[in-house]
C-alpha cells in the first residue's frame, strides 16, 4: 500500500511505540517515532508531519504541548491523542484545543489505523482546498478558463494561437460548457480587445426581430420604427460579435449573415445604401452541425465560412478533475456577492459532484453553488444545502459520441459497466441491480468483451 502522508509517533512505553510504528509503516506511511516528548518538539521545528500521534502524560513535555505546539507551526497538520488516563477532562482539554481524536489505551489497532486514515484524508483536502483557492487567485478579475483538465488546457492552446488571428470560430458543446465564455477569452487574447464585445442568442428572436438587432433599420422601415437604429453588427465594429445558437438561425437571415462575412458590409432593414462593417465572427452552438447542414437547416456554404476553426468544448462529465476547482471558484464569487463567510465545501459534498452526470454542465454545478452559498448558515456548505433531487439521484446522462447516437447495445454496454464500477466489480450485486440473473449477466459480460478484471463474485 502506497500512502505519501508523513507521521510523527511520540509515546515514552518502547513496546507501544514500536507497535504503532511498526502498523503505521505497514500501512504505507512514512513513519517518524521517538519516546520523547522533548524530542519531538525538536523534532516538529525541523520538518511538517502530516499526522502527529501523540501519548498523553509524559515527563517534562506532554501530550497537550504538543498538540499546541504542532497547531502553531502547521495549522493544516492533525494531531491524535494517546493516553492509558482516560478521563473525561483530559478528553475534553485534547479536543478543546484541537486535537483531532482521543484514543484510551489499551487501544484497539483498527481504530487506530481508520483514525489516523481519517485524519490523513482531512489533511489532504485541507491543502488541496488551500491550493485551489490559491489557484483561483489568478482568474480573478479576468476572462480566464478555469479548468486543471489537459484536454481543455490543449483546447485553451489552440484558442491563444488563433485568438490573435483575425479569423472566424466555430464553437461547439453541450449547453452551460461554457462557449460564450470562450468566445470571450478569444476576444480579450485578440487585438480587437480594447473594442466592444456582443453577444445574441439567434434562437431567441422572431425572424424580424432577429433582423432588427443584428442589421439594425432605417427610419421608417416598418411602423414603429420612429429613428434610426444601428444593429449589433455595427455596434460592435472594430470588435467581436458572438452569435451564439447559430444553427437556430433562419435560412433567410444565413443569407445575409453570409453576405456579411464575404463583402464585409451590410444593408439595414428598408435601407438601400451599404454599410461597410469591421467586425470578427464568433458562433456557437450545441447541435451537430453537420447534421444540420445535411438536414437543409443549416447553409453549407454558411458552415464552411464559420467554420475556419472549431473549438469543440467537452462536457463537465468529461473532466471531472475540474468540479472541486470550478466549485471553488463559484464558492469565491457568491460568497463575495452575498457578503457571506463561506469559504469551505464539505467532503461529502464534493465527492457527491464528483459522482453527479451533470446533464446541465458547469452552469448547473454554478446554480448549486450559489443555491449553498444562499443556504450556508457557517462556514461550509453542507449536503443539506444541496437540492434534494442531487442527493437522492445519482443522474447518468448518456450523450453522443464523435456526433453519433449509440446505439442500444452501446448503451447496454455503458450502463453495464457503470454498475459494475459502481458495486466495485461485484457481479451478484450488479446482477441484483440490474435485474437478471448471473448466467445472463455473464452471458452479456462476454458479449461486450467484459468479461476480464470485473472483480469478484
Amino acid at each position: 500500500m502506497q500512502n505519501s502522508s508523513k507521521i510523527l509517533i511520540i509515546d515514552d512505553e518502547r513496546v507501544a511505540l514500536k507497535n504503532l510504528e511498526h502498523v503505521m509503516k505497514k500501512e504505507g506511511y512514512e513513519v517518524t517515532s521517538t519516546l520523547s516528548g522533548q524530542n519531538a518538539l525538536k523534532l516538529l521545528e525541523g520538518q511538517q508531519f502530516d499526522v502527529v500521534l501523540t501519548d498523553l502524560r509524559m515527563e517534562k513535555v506532554d501530550g497537550l504541548q504538543i498538540l499546541q505546539r504542532s497547531r502553531e507551526l502547521y495549522p493544516d497538520s492533525e494531531v491524535i491523542m494517546i493516553t492509558g488516563f482516560a478521563t473525561l477532562q483530559s478528553a475534553v482539554d485534547a479536543m478543546k484545543h484541537g486535537a483531532f481524536y482521543y484514543i484510551a489505551k489499551p487501544f484497539k489497532l483498527d481504530e487506530v489505523r481508520k483514525v489516523v486514515k481519517e485524519a490523513s484524508h482531512k489533511v489532504a483536502l485541507k491543502r488541496e482546498n488551500r491550493h485551489l483557492r490559491e489557484q483561483l487567485e489568478g482568474y480573478q478579475g479576468k476572462v480566464k478558463i478555469v479548468t486543471q483538465d489537459p484536454s481543455l488546457q490543449k483546447l485553451l492552446d489552440v484558442a491563444r494561437q488563433v485568438a490573435p488571428v483575425d479569423t472566424n470560430v466555430l464553437i461547439t458543446g453541450e449547453s452551460g460548457t461554457g462557449k460564450e465564455l470562450f468566445a470571450r477569452y478569444l476576444h480579450v487574447n485578440s487585438k480587437r480587445a480594447g473594442k466592444p464585445f456582443f453577444a445574441i442568442n439567434c434562437g431567441a428572436f422572431t425572424e424580424e426581430l432577429l433582423a432588427s438587432e443584428l442589421f439594425g433599420y432605417e427610419k421608417g422601415a416598418f411602423t414603429g420604427a420612429a429613428a434610426q437604429k444601428s444593429g449589433l453588427i455595427e455596434m460592435a465594429a472594430g470588435g467581436t460579435l458572438f452569435l451564439d445558437e447559430v444553427t437556430e438561425m433562419p435560412t433567410s437571415m444565413q443569407v445575409k449573415l453570409l453576405r456579411v462575412i464575404q463583402e464585409r458590409e451590410l444593408l439595414r432593414v428598408g435601407g438601400t445604401e451599404p454599410i461597410r462593417v469591421d467586425v470578427r465572427l464568433v458562433a456557437a452552438t450545441n447541435r451537430d452541425v453537420q447534421e444540420a447542414v445535411k438536414s437543409g437547416s443549416f447553409r453549407q456554404d454558411l458552415y464552411f465560412r464559420l467554420n475556419v476553426v472549431t473549438l469543440r468544448i467537452p462536457p463537465l462529465s468529461a473532466r471531472k478533475d475540474d468540479i472541486p476547482l470550478l466549485s471553488y471558484f463559484f464558492l469565491k464569487k457568491y460568497a463575495t456577492l452575498m457578503k457571506k463567510p463561506v469559504t469551505e465545501i464539505a467532503e461529502e459534498v464534493i465527492t457527491l459532484l464528483l459522482n453527479y452526470d451533470f446533464p446541465g454542465n458547469v452552469r448547473e454545478l454554478e446554480n448549486i453553488i450559489e443555491r449553498g452559498v444562499a443556504l450556508s448558515n457557517g462556514t461550509a456548505i453542507e449536503l443539506a444545502h444541496l437540492p434534494e433531487d442531487l442527493k437522492e439521484l445519482n443522474i447518468k446522462t448518456f450523450r453522443k459520441k464523435e456526433g453519433k447516437i449509440p446505439s442500444l447495445d452501446e448503451q447496454e454496454q455503458s450502463y453495464i459497466q457503470w454498475v459494475l464500477n459502481e458495486t466495485g466489480g461485484n457481479k451478484t450485486l450488479a446482477a441484483q441491480v440490474l435485474g437478471i440473473d448471473r448466467v445472463s449477466l455473464w452471458r452479456k459480460l462476454k458479449k461486450y468483451g467484459l468479461e476480464e478484471g470485473q472483480g469478484s463474485d
